[in-house]
Order: structure tokens, then C-alpha cells, then sequence
């Protein structure tokens, strides 16, 4: 069984001081933990005040996002080669991007490839919209979307997959357990099926949406949920530190 995860996507929260104080306060509470691997995710321009503010801890840092290319005429775009040496993890195809900066399954793909080759632990997110759901699309909506995101990879260490309903992100309605170990458990059937039994089984399948202390302990005692991919209550530190030692208990 992986080390389970959880991850804080703070989205574009927090200016670099309110960062800062936000890591070292879960670096005070959290610093020492190793049963679950934290990983704090804030916006670029925060990501070297955080690396600093958890260093010699066990919290690791993501990035929110990256470019596929190394270096070029991309303005506003952020490359792996920038992000290496500030953080571990980078999140890829998140549905804000895929919504609102029209990122499709081959651009992901893209990303997922360039993050993979330059050391960094792409955290690859899928999800059905409400009305795919409603229409009992979700298994072929989720599919379609992993095996595109995936393509032509073949060697997935570092390989996170968040699994994150688009009609439970930023709304409070989080899907229920059982929605979210079927789908879960697909996302591992479907890792097995490109990567072989062994390697899916070490892959860590995250669920992301309205992630709560309320909720984390039914979620993460599923046995495809690997973790969480946790957006608006990562920003309060009590809250993302008991969702963490909720994890701890359920998942030693």
C-alpha cells in the first residue's frame, strides 16, 4: 500500500507574506509527519518563501501548474526548469485550466511528459462535469481523459492521479465515499491496464473536491483513495492539519 497524500491547492490565494506564515505554521504542526506525505501547492510567486518556510521538514511544495517547453517566447508562462530546486510536485490539468484556459487532454499530455523527464511528480487530475454524471457518462468521460492525459507514457514513477468530480471542486458538495472509490478504483484498473498490476498498485489515486475534516475520514478509509487534493480548507491551517492526522488515524 503507497504512502497516502495529501495535497493543499491553494489556487490564487494568499500574497507571498500570507503564505509564508500559513507554511510555517503547518510546518509547526505538521513538520514531523511522515506517515503521510503534505504537500503544500501555492501560487508561483510564493513558491521560494514556502520552500524556505518548510525546509528540513517533511512537507514537500508543488506547483499549481508549468509549460511544456523549457525556456522560450511564452509570456506569463512558468517552465520545469524554473520550478526546480523550489518544489517536488507540480499539478497538472486541473479542470480550472481545462475551464477557463481551454487546456485540453494533449496539452496535459504534454505536460505530464515534460514534468516526468525533468525529475518533477506531475499530479494528474480527472473528472466528469455534472451533466456527464447525470447522463451516467462519468466512466467513459474519466477514461477517455486518462488515457489521452497518459499517452505514451511508459515509465509513471512519480505518477500522482487526483480524481476530482468538476461539480464537487469549489461547490461543498463533495461526492460520497462510494462515488468516489468507484471512480477511484477505475482510475487504478485503468493505470493497470497501461502500466501493469504492480506499478498501478503503487501509484498513489487521490480524491479531490470539497475535501473536508468532516469528510476526509469516510474518503480516505476507501481502499482505492490513496489520499486527497484538498482546495479551500488548505488556506486554514487548523483545518488542513486535521484532515492530515484524520489521515494518520485512518491510514497508518
Amino acid at each position: 500500500m503507497p504512502t497516502p497524500l495529501i495535497a493543499g491547492n491553494w489556487k490564487m490565494n494568499t500574497t507571498v507574506q500570507e503564505a509564508a506564515l500559513l507554511a510555517g505554521h503547518l510546518r509547526g504542526s505538521l513538520g514531523g509527519v511522515t506517515s503521510v506525505e503534505v504537500v503544500l501547492c501555492p501560487p508561483f510567486v510564493s513558491l521560494a518563501e514556502v520552500a524556505r518556510a518548510v525546509q528540513g521538514s517533511a512537507i514537500k511544495v508543488g506547483a499549481q501548474n508549468m509549460h511544456h517547453e523549457d525556456k522560450g517566447a511564452f509570456t506569463g508562462e512558468v517552465s520545469p526548469l524554473m520550478l526546480l530546486g523550489l518544489c517536488q510536485y507540480v499539478i497538472l490539468g486541473h479542470s480550472e485550466r481545462r475551464r477557463d484556459f481551454a487546456e485540453t487532454d494533449a496539452v496535459v499530455n504534454r505536460k505530464v511528459h515534460k514534468a516526468l523527464a525533468s525529475g518533477l511528480r506531475p499530479i494528474l487530475c480527472v473528472g466528469e462535469l455534472l451533466a456527464d454524471r447525470q447522463a451516467g457518462r462519468e466512466e467513459a468521460v474519466v477514461t477517455a481523459s486518462l488515457k489521452a492525459s497518459l499517452e505514451g507514457v511508459t515509465s509513471p514513477d512519480g505518477l500522482v492521479v487526483a480524481y476530482e468530480p468538476v461539480w464537487a471542486i469549489g461547490t461543498g458538495l463533495a461526492a460520497t465515499p462510494q462515488q468516489a472509490q468507484a471512480m477511484c478504483a477505475l482510475v487504478r484498473r485503468l493505470l493497470a491496464g497501461q502500466f501493469g498490476r504492480e506499478q498501478a498498485s503503487a501509484l498513489r489515486v487521490l480524491y479531490g473536491g470539497s475535501v473536508t475534516p468532516a469528510n476526509i475520514q469516510e474518503l480516505a478509509s476507501q481502499p482505492d483513495i490513496d489520499g486527497g487534493l484538498v482546495g479551500g480548507a488548505s488556506l486554514n491551517a487548523a483545518q488542513f492539519a486535521d484532515i492530515v492526522r484524520t489521515t494518520v488515524s485512518v491510514r497508518p
